[in-house]
């Protein structure tokens, strides 16, 4: 019986049978997981002095939910930021978008909170913060990169032609 669980490598090019291509797969993705882990710990460290900062109170989470939607809209102004530069490293994206805001944002404390307040007897409380926390991050996303594209020109001054 064959092996269900095979390695599909990542890359088309690579064999992770060959021990140069393993070699290769690791150089090059190495640095980008080292930029994501640090990066995503100084997220997690800046979201718990925020948390600690904004305390909770009542029955509605307020603290994940400002967390969330203040660090969606600033994964839009950086999309839209990343979005006006010629060129930049290539462990920029994956430092400040993946590893510090993706650890700044806690969607995972999100969910949870949502089945604590169903399972605490407040259903329309976790109603509201399931739909109210999506809809106003993606709509925090949008903003971010308005904003953004508003205050571009003026950056790039008026020989650049415009928008990014």
């Amino acid at each position: 019986m064959p092996c269900v669980h095979s390695l599909d490598p990542v890359d088309p090019d690579v064999d992770l049978h060959v021990p140069l291509d393993r070699m290769e797969l690791v150089r090059h993705h190495a640095s980008v997981l080292a930029a994501i882990a640090s990066g995503g710990a100084l997220g997690a460290m800046a979201r718990q002095l925020v948390g600690e900062t904004w305390s909770t109170s009542g029955s509605f989470p307020w603290s994940t939910f400002l967390i969330n939607v203040g660090g969606s809209l600033l994964i839009g102004i950086l999309i839209a930021v990343l979005g006006t530069l010629p060129a930049q490293h290539r462990l920029v994206r994956p430092f400040l978008g993946v590893g510090i805001l993706g650890g700044f944002t806690t969607f995972s404390t999100y969910a949870v909170q949502s089945h604590d307040l169903v399972t605490s007897g407040h259903p329309l409380v976790a109603l509201v913060y399931l739909v109210g926390t999506v809809l106003t991050a993606l709509l925090a996303v949008v903003a971010g990169v308005v904003l953004v594209r508003r205050v571009a020109p003026a950056w790039q001054g008026p020989a650049s032609g415009g928008r990014p």
